[in-house]
């Protein structure tokens, strides 16, 4: 580790006396008219080009305001602005005596309105590199080859193997997918996650092409299912082609010996912290592989804005993740959002901010009033605070602040949040062991944990094979956590998609979950109605979604008994003689004096059947 720490270093000391790289490059590659703020920069990237003086050719609406360099000889950043009403075409920018061709293209119709996911949808969380196989993936020239027997290696899935089991996912009840980051990560090794990226505007050929994404995004679509693009802003990879090169020695934070990241994030409001906490924690590096972002350099912080739109915009995507959300410098993280939902208002981004504090995590959703006035415009985070109280009440014993009271206080914590339906709800990600292994690999619990994640008002998202009852270490152990889907190779012996070779426990896991999604899509009052809860009673949780007109009563027992709820004490919101449904068996029932809730079982119920 401390030879990987002395080379990093080194090599970013180094950086500005390294040769230039000697491809051309214009980033954004193109760009379109009609978008609400007016400005564009572009960063042209060739020998010697800082000290041209670019020329625009006439063309109406569009102007050439100004041109600079940075440190480097080998970077220029031009200004233009694209004036309302301009008509599509191709601009031609005369630099140090060539002529430059830059697209600007029509936006899609209702580009600008499109709808981004909310609390009507599920998302399904795919790690692309362990999904599946289907042919769209060229290994030719990539550094790192293909070795399924490497926990830590490529194992090959790729936007040809998503792409061909978009039905599998649709099927599931699932209406939005996560893909983990699919932009080029050529490094040595260790590249398969995709949070190192070495070229943000190319999807890794070992995934297939720009192209290929967007036929996975566009038949998506065509099943009902939106894409989320996950975006890292906080850092790179060291094999990004920026680091052969850099436009400034700040572009990256640099330290006089490799300093990480001590991911004290509560710096950020603490209103006791030091100066020197604070700023490690957002400019520490991650790893020595991921040199760490300078959002204050401001044609960086342009760059990173403009990639973000130049995704949602070509591939017509329904949302963004964003890795990592408070590493970034946080004035920066204010104007990026500010920018991503100006252009595009009913899109929607989740940050990931790894705390168990509510209250941590609310201050960087929309709307939150914060001590400090910092101002957020990103409508939802991540919810690690009730993850972290799912598995909490299903793992220990119930007591007055323990087991199942920490769900019933995890949710009475939503006061502190803007908006908390709009919050993303886990059963796990690619950085947790598997939820079934927590669980000690108890179906039951499983199915509660699911249950809930399903019912309450958040949105939900499931880690890519838990239907299947997929396990893992329970210390983290990514590439085992992120083992591959069963079937999505060829030779397979178990096939999720098929079902071939799949247990008995397995099957039936499966064919819950797709009952309770496929529910969850056409129960609108789980979508936008109202949440009453109880507190826990004798190892049983009762909670309800209602509005003027619709009721679900969600009960989970988690105890090795049946029990009989008394329904009077849910007077507030049923009453005996009210016909019921169970949501998932589809059976009719009368409520009497008492519910009877089957031992370590949820219990859904749509009253008024």
């Amino acid at each position: 580790m401390k030879a990987l720490i002395t080379l990093a270093t080194a090599l970013l000391m180094s950086l500005p006396l390294m040769a230039t790289e000697p491809t051309h490059r214009v980033e954004p590659p193109n760009w379109w008219v009609g978008m609400r703020d007016t400005s564009l920069q572009l960063m042209l990237h060739a020998p010697g080009i800082a000290n041209a003086k670019p020329t625009l050719a006439p063309y109406p609406g569009v102007t050439l305001k100004s041109s600079h360099r940075a440190s480097s000889a080998n970077y220029l950043f031009v200004d233009l602005d694209i004036a309302p009403g301009t008509k599509p075409g191709e601009l031609t920018l005369n630099v140090a005596g060539k002529a430059l061709r830059y697209p600007l293209l029509a936006r899609a119709p209702g580009s600008a309105d499109r709808q981004g996911f909310g609390p009507k949808d599920a998302i399904y969380l795919v790690v692309p590199d362990r999904f599946a196989q289907g042919g769209s993936g060229k290994q030719a020239d990539m550094k790192e080859g293909q070795d399924r027997a490497d926990h830590g290696g490529r194992h090959g899935g790729d936007l040809a193997g998503m792409r061909q089991h978009l039905g599998y996912i649709a099927g599931l009840g699932f209406t939005q997918v996560w893909p983990t980051p699919l932009v080029e990560n050529n490094s040595a090794k260790y590249s398969y996650h995709g949070y190192a990226a070495t070229d943000f505007y190319k999807i890794d050929p070992r995934f297939g092409t720009n192209d290929d994404f967007g036929a996975f995004v566009s038949e998506a679509r065509s099943k009902g299912i939106g894409v989320i693009q996950d975006i890292v802003l906080n850092h790179i990879g060291s094999d990004h082609w920026w680091m052969k090169d850099l436009p400034a020695p700040d572009w990256v934070n640099a330290w006089p010996q490799y300093t990480e990241t001590h991911h004290a994030r509560m710096t950020l409001q603490d209103p006791y912290a030091s100066a020197q906490d604070r700023k490690r924690f957002t400019d520490g590096w991650f790893v020595p592989g991921m040199p760490d972002l300078n959002q204050r350099r401001p044609e960086l912080a342009t760059y990173l804005i403009q990639k973000t739109l130049w995704w949602v915009e070509r591939f017509g995507l329904s949302g963004i993740r964003t890795d990592t959300y408070s590493y970034s410098d946080r004035d920066f993280l204010s104007r990026w959002s500010a920018r991503v939902m100006q252009e595009y208002p009913r899109l929607n981004i989740v940050g990931e901010e790894w705390s168990p504090h509510p209250a941590v995590v609310a201050y960087w959703q929309r709307g939150k009033k914060n001590h400090d006035g910092y101002i957020s415009h990103a409508p939802s985070m991540m919810d690690f605070p009730m993850q972290s109280n799912l598995l909490a009440a299903l793992t220990e014993g119930d007591g007055p602040h323990t087991g199942l009271t920490k769900l019933y206080e995890g949710l009475a914590h939503d006061f502190v949040y803007p908006d908390p339906s709009n919050l993303v709800l886990f059963d796990g990600n690619h950085d947790t062991p598997r939820i079934f292994s927590l669980l000690k690999n108890d179906v039951d619990l499983t199915k509660i944990a699911l249950a809930y994640l399903a019912t309450t008002r958040r949105i939900p998202q499931l880690f890519y094979g838990s239907e299947l009852l997929l396990q893992s270490p329970t210390e983290r152990d990514d590439g085992k956590v992120r083992a591959d889907m069963p079937g999505g190779w060829p030779g397979d012996k178990v096939n999720a998609f098929t079902g071939a070779g799949l247990t008995a426990e397995q099957r039936d896991m499966q064919d819950w979950v797709r009952r309770l999604f496929t529910w969850r899509k056409t129960a609108t009052v789980i979508h936008d109605g109202a949440l009453m809860q109880f507190a826990p009673l004798e190892g049983v949780y009762v909670f309800f979604r209602y509005d003027a007109g619709r009721t679900v009563l969600v009960a989970l027992n988690k105890t090795g008994k049946a029990v009989e709820l008394p329904v009077a004490r849910f007077a507030e919101r049923v009453a005996p003689g009210q016909r019921a449904r169970d949501a998932l068996s589809g059976k009719d029932l009368t409520l009497g004096a008492s519910l009877s809730v089957p031992a370590r079982s949820p219990l859904i119920l749509e009253i008024g059947r």
